[in-house]
């Protein structure tokens, strides 16, 4: 048996909802992980199911068995006492229990902690006993048999360890409520709907992105604050009186959720990303991460779910809140269900967003009004509206304010940096988004297609300048890349050096071109340039190429690293932000151009 990290996990995560010490380890010889991204029922792993001691190997075995005996020789168990939390007359029981990892060979034991030190010492302790081959049933720190010398010098150490708490905000110490939102795609987005909506409603909104920390939508600090850093600065802000708070998987993986609860959950979607990281290598492996924050909503709060989404949608069956779905269709299954027994929900009802509670049915906006959907073209956003609206109707916003929320959010780059931002360049359309992965680089595309219509049948060409953060399976940047040259008229690829994270810059590149090839790109029909900014300018002026033609065209940035580089080229080139009320007008002039 091996160690692999000894992990304290300062909030709630897939094993508790409270702080809880993550002890993997890998028992036999190490493999690499080989199977499906979505595997089958049968074939899956719940990351935070408790399995029966007996499945496991003896060695798991005996190091639970130690780090129970452990809690029990130091008293290191009794803060159990101290929370009101069930006790055996003679002393507190520590919570140990065992999971397994899709990663062949590794196990997880993990117990609740209050003590940082402590922790960690039990854990270090229980490992080197195990190691010595102790057997905790029988040593005694007073008694003269063998292993007695090694138990009485951990409980010293135990002893003398630190007692620093867990850094996460308690309910009690918590003064304004708290909405979390998470899934693969459409967090960032969703979040600054529900903080424009709540404004709207004359609320002072504290919110984390993943751009940094904002009051009421003023940016306050810049960063990736998805995290518990983020939440601890927001939620303690004295000015402000809810909490939006985009959360991201690393996150929780890393530190667990910064806080104990929360009164409303979004979860939007999951698909595959950032897979083959910190053990997660499949779709429903990410799901059960994301769903902490659902799994976490108080029993009086609103879990708000994708009903479209298979692996979302399930997770209605682990929260203790109530739960309201939402869906691009009325006639969902699952929606219908929920409604017949009084469940609420909020769905696309032909070209209106509609809640339903029962049988009762109250008109929300429609598309049309919603600058967001485009015309309806950006169902991605239609679903983050429904998403968004729920949340907000959950924290007691009227459907008037609602409404008036929806209408007045714009895909822009102050309301919504990065996210479906469109520019005019002449006859030109160029679209920046933060799209990361095969779902975001979809739905990408096929608001393209919205515009324009599919490849072959289009006569204004698709260009994709795609490229990704390195920190992706091979199996994923190659599927970009397919994706994209199967739908694009021409495809080149910008480097993002500033998130190689781990790779070369050659193999994020190699990987890229290879699903480009794959989707039927010619090698020498593939430029490579160095960063954003070059990209795009290089690409709309270049002779030659599509977009550097007099022609209209769609242009499709996957912009990442460097925004504001980008901005200055589109001024550079005199481009002018795109409102979604002139899109009749662009999509007129293509039509034209066809004719």
């Amino acid at each position: 048996m091996r160690l692999v990290e000894i992990r304290l996990l300062d909030g709630p995560n897939v094993y508790r909802l409270e702080p809880a010490v993550k002890l993997e380890v890998v028992v036999g010889r190490r493999r690499t992980w080989y199977g499906q991204r979505t595997p089958g029922r049968h074939a899956s792993v719940r990351l935070g199911a408790v399995v029966a001691a007996r499945t496991a190997p003896a060695s798991v075995r005996v190091l639970a068995a130690w780090v129970r005996r452990l809690h029990a020789l130091s008293g290191a168990a009794g803060w159990l006492a101290d929370e009101g939390r069930a006790v055996t007359a003679t002393r507190a029981r520590i919570s140990v229990t065992i999971h397994r990892t899709s990663e062949p060979g590794h196990w997880i034991v993990s117990y609740p902690w209050r003590e940082k030190e402590r922790a960690e010492a039990i854990a270090e302790s229980a490992l080197r006993l195990v190691e010595l081959d102790i057997d905790p049933r029988r040593a005694r720190p007073t008694a003269r048999r063998r292993g007695s010398r090694s138990l009485a010098r951990a409980l010293a150490r135990i002893a003398a360890a630190g007692t620093s708490p867990p850094e996460w905000l308690r309910d009690a110490d918590r003064r304004v409520p708290a909405i979390s939102i998470s899934g693969t795609n459409g967090k960032s987005t969703t979040t600054r709907m529900i903080t424009h909506i709540l404004r709207v409603a004359g609320r002072r909104v504290g919110t984390t992105t993943s751009d940094g920390v904002l009051i009421d939508e003023q940016l306050v600090e810049e960063g990736d604050l998805t995290g518990p850093m983020g939440a601890h600065r927001v939620l303690r802000d004295p000015s402000i009186d809810v909490a939006v708070l985009e959360t991201a998987r690393g996150g929780i993986v890393l530190r667990g959720v910064g806080y104990e609860t929360n009164e409303v959950s979004v979860l939007t979607n999951v698909s595959a990303d950032h897979l083959d990281l910190h053990g997660l290598h499949t779709v429903p492996e990410l799901a059960e991460v994301k769903a902490v924050i659902a799994r976490m909503t108080r029993q009086d709060g609103v879990a708000v779910l994708n009903a479209d989404d298979p692996l979302v949608a399930a997770v209605a069956r682990t929260v203790r809140a109530r739960v309201c779905f939402f869906s691009l269709s009325k006639g969902n299954r699952r929606i219908r269900r929920h409604t017949a027994r009084a469940g609420l929900a909020l769905v696309l009802d032909g070209d209106r967003l509609v809640e339903l509670e029962g049988e009762r049915r109250r008109d929300i906006v429609g598309v049309g009004d919603v600058p967001a959907t485009l015309g309806g073209i950006a169902r991605h956003n239609i679903a983050n509206a429904l998403a968004a609206a729920a949340a907000a109707r959950a924290m007691g916003v009227s459907l008037r304010d609602v409404a008036a929320g929806l209408r007045d959010f714009r895909p822009t780059a102050d309301q919504a940096p990065g996210r479906l931002n469109l520019y005019r360049i002449g006859e030109k359309l160029v679209v920046v988004d933060f799209a990361h992965n095969e779902a975001g680089l979809d739905v990408l595309l096929t608001v393209a297609e919205g515009l324009v219509g599919r490849k072959g049948r289009r006569t204004v060409p698709v260009v994709s300048i795609v490229g990704t953060a390195g920190d992706r399976p091979d199996d994923s940047l190659r599927a970009m890349g397919r994706m994209a040259a199967q739908r694009s008229d021409e495809v080149a690829i910008k480097e993002t050096i500033r998130y190689l994270r781990g790779r070369t810059r050659e193999s994020v590149v190699g990987e890229l071109r290879a699903g480009l090839m794959s989707g039927g790109a010619r090698p020498s029909e593939i430029p490579v340039w160095d960063d954003e900014p070059e990209a795009l300018r290089g690409e709309l002026t270049s002779a030659g190429r599509i977009a550097g033609s007099d022609g209209p065209a769609v242009v499709l940035l996957l912009c990442h690293a460097d925004r504001e580089g980008v901005a200055r080229v589109l001024a550079d080139l005199g481009a002018d932000p795109l409102e979604a009320s002139e899109l009749p007008t662009i999509r007129k002039t293509f039509s034209a151009n066809g004719a």
